[in-house]
């Protein structure tokens, strides 16, 4: 009773509690710009895509180690300072690039950067729970995403014209990049640490093997999945559509990354949209035509090489990837309403799909001998999402 009490009193929230919140969001969205990061270590340093695809897959592969313990700490510290807490370690993160560009120096900063975003993923998206109303959960989550896109959308303009305009980024050129989401980063510390915020206390303590047999349970464990293709769709769209077109059309990197921007709006949009979809439409509906959407999406990429095409079926993925997250995480959470920390956990576990798909992308396409093996990757995963819309429950 007493933890009800106190939810339904956290869910009394005013615009000076959801601003800060909504700011972290944007912070969250800086995990991002790896992809466009990526595209540029590669042509500066000259690595192969196996070699390039490292980075991405390193990002992510730190879910798989913090997404559970962030939740046990959780229960430890509540969700607000394990949040303020991955905003310390993601601004520390996007520092060190400043200071160079070498191999392991951008190997540190991603390592930073994914055990920031794990941390922040794991506890942000439940401490809105605190805020919203179950049956609201999925349209501010997709909001939080819009939110979030906005900063993915951003990363590859800052790149190019830092990469373009040398003479007033002190020398950094496309790591211009670092030091001005390494800002919002601190504003978003300081934004969150002044905001009041009432969370419920978890009913008992958990381990990590009381998380691991939340997985035991069958629709926590395809959520788990889903999210794991959700992540790696986004990823892999994020790293290889710009490869796509100087594959196919021969653009150099500066012109192809427009790619990448071209996701995240229709990315950002589908966010914006979905927050008010989801408000009149049922969960299992909106995602069925979101999933449609990017099946014919890759039937663009795999027989399309007119550049029209291409574009066409990015804006796609884009599109129809947006939703996606925000719809599993919240089937997840209210399908175990008491033991949110541990399911998020387990959910932003399953990021780790930013691991396992760039790294089959890189060595699918070293072994086809063009971009045509990462696609078929990426549809695998869209046909599981397939799949799952037939077991999403429409609260």
């Amino acid at each position: 009773m007493e933890n009800l009490q106190t939810l339904n009193s956290g869910r009394k929230s005013t615009i000076m509690q959801i601003a800060p919140v909504m700011l972290c969001f944007f912070a969250m969205g800086f995990v991002d710009l790896v992809g466009t990061a990526s595209n540029y270590v590669q042509k500066d340093l000259g690595l192969t895509e196996s070699q390039a695809s490292l980075f991405p897959s390193l990002v992510f592969f730190w879910f798989l180690i913090f997404s559970v313990p962030t939740g046990m700490l959780m229960n430890k510290i509540g969700r607000k300072r394990t949040v303020l807490i991955s905003l310390v370690v993601t601004a520390l993160s996007l520092v060190i690039p400043v200071f160079g560009e070498g191999y392991y120096v951008m190997l540190a900063s991603f390592s930073l950067l994914g055990i920031g975003n794990a941390l922040m993923q794991t506890s942000l998206n439940p401490l809105v729970s605190n805020l919203i109303a179950p049956e609201r959960l999925a349209s501010t989550l997709t909001f939080g995403q819009f939110v979030k896109a906005i900063a993915s959308f951003l990363a590859p303009i800052i790149a190019a014209w830092g990469a373009t305009q040398a003479s007033v980024t002190f020398g950094l050129g496309w790591r211009v990049l670092f030091p001005i989401y390494a800002v919002v980063s601190v504003l978003s510390i300081s934004m969150l640490s002044a905001t009041p915020i009432t969370e419920e206390k978890p009913d008992k303590a958990s381990g990590i093997i009381e998380c691991a047999r939340l997985l035991g349970r069958p629709f926590i464990l395809l959520c788990f999945l889903g999210i794991m293709c959700h992540v790696g769709i986004d990823v892999g769209t994020n790293y290889c559509a710009p490869k796509i077109l100087m594959e196919r059309q021969g653009m150099a990197l500066e012109d192809a990354s427009f790619a990448t921007g071209l996701y995240f709006i229709f990315r950002t949009a589908g966010c914006l949209l979905g927050s008010f979809i989801l408000r009149a439409v049922a969960p299992r509906k909106f995602f069925a035509a979101s999933v449609a959407m990017m099946l014919v999406a890759m039937g663009l990429l795999f027989a399309c090489d007119s550049i029209h095409m291409i574009y066409i079926g990015i804006a796609l993925i884009g599109f129809g990837n947006s939703n996606i997250f925000s719809i599993v995480f919240s089937q997840a959470l209210n399908n175990s309403p008491k033991e949110k920390n541990e399911v998020s956990g387990l959910m932003i576990m399953g990021l780790f799909g930013g691991t396992v798909f760039p790294l089959a992308m890189g060595f699918a396409t070293d072994l086809a001998g063009s971009l045509l093996g990462a696609v078929a990757v990426m549809s695998a995963g869209v046909l599981y999402l397939m799949f799952y819309t037939l077991k999403i429950k429409n609260n």
